[in-house]
């Protein structure tokens, strides 16, 4: 039997996902009609059809949608073998390329990376970006790993892991001042000004459910989505900040900051997120350690 034309596939696997000859030809820098018989080749050696028209439209048949899912696995396999050897450079020196959520505070991320950051044979590379930019690249094997404090759900389409690496309390906490007492929750907060992180945060959303829940209004005197400028709001305003601990440990110990109020039914998850893959990272596993699978 001849083998399998990897050319051929390759150009079927354009046109499937551009859904028009037109466009693949555009993409691939190839005639229309080149393609048209690329195609034909590769369907008489598999020896079904992998496309029917309808309506001047290309849909897969069912033979063609199972040559897809194996085209999508053969080519991202390749795709993550050459990133994996890229990031092998000549000699023992490797690259870990970490994608680093904007909101994540920057404390937390510190203390992961010190066990590894010694190593004189490994190069850190720490992207910053939003959750989706940062799984996008995850994807496409430019990151190896995005460190969120967002659960990302695994599915038949994209397999993430995501690994439970730390859970931090959440805190009320303010500048000190003369008389000031600890503060109860949730009912010393009406008319309080408060510093929050922003929507996007699933901390925020508990504790906003949390104020409605007792009927409370909350005074916001900020929203903030990155944890590094929340904390240096923290230290300049006079209002009551929400925060993991972990991301002012620094200020509570000097005293800049005081802890107002432990928040019991809140607590900041951290996630390290990864992607099932033929040639993992060896650096993953010593970043992450023991950590528990969701």
């Amino acid at each position: 039997m001849a083998a399998l034309n990897y050319h051929h596939l390759r150009y079927f696997w354009v046109i499937a996902h551009e859904r028009s000859l037109t466009r693949a030809a555009k993409r691939l820098h190839v005639s229309q009609s080149a393609l048209s018989v690329q195609l034909r080749q590769l369907e008489t050696r598999l020896g079904h059809p992998l496309f029917e028209r309808r309506n001047r439209s290309l849909v897969l048949t069912e033979a063609g949608k199972v040559t897809l899912d194996y085209a999508d696995t053969i080519f991202a396999t390749g795709d993550e073998l050459l990133s994996t050897l890229d990031q092998r450079p000549a000699g023992r020196r490797q690259i870990l390329r970490i994608g680093s959520v904007a909101t994540l505070s920057r404390n937390f991320q510190i203390g992961l990376l010190r066990p590894i950051l010694s190593h004189t044979n490994l190069e850190i590379v720490i992207r910053s970006g939003s959750l989706r930019e940062l799984l996008a690249q995850l994807r496409a094997h430019t990151v190896d790993l995005v460190l969120s404090n967002q659960l990302v759900k695994r599915d038949a389409e994209t397999p993430w892991h995501s690994h439970l690496l730390d859970e931090q309390p959440v805190s009320l906490v303010s500048r000190p001042a003369r008389g000031q007492k600890r503060l109860r929750f949730p009912q010393d907060l009406a008319g309080v000004a408060l510093l929050l992180p922003s929507l996007e945060s699933d901390v925020r959303v508990t504790f906003d459910g949390l104020l409605h829940e007792a009927g409370i209004r909350p005074e916001i005197a900020a929203e903030v989505d990155d944890m590094a400028m929340l904390r240096l709001l923290a230290r300049e305003h006079s209002g009551v900040t929400l925060v993991p601990k972990v991301v002012v440990q620094d200020e509570l110990k000097s005293g800049q900051l005081v802890e107002r109020c432990r928040v019991p039914q809140l607590r900041e998850n951290f996630y390290g997120i990864t992607l099932s893959r033929r040639f993992p990272n060896q650096w993953i596993r010593e970043l992450l350690g023991p950590t528990r699978t969701l």
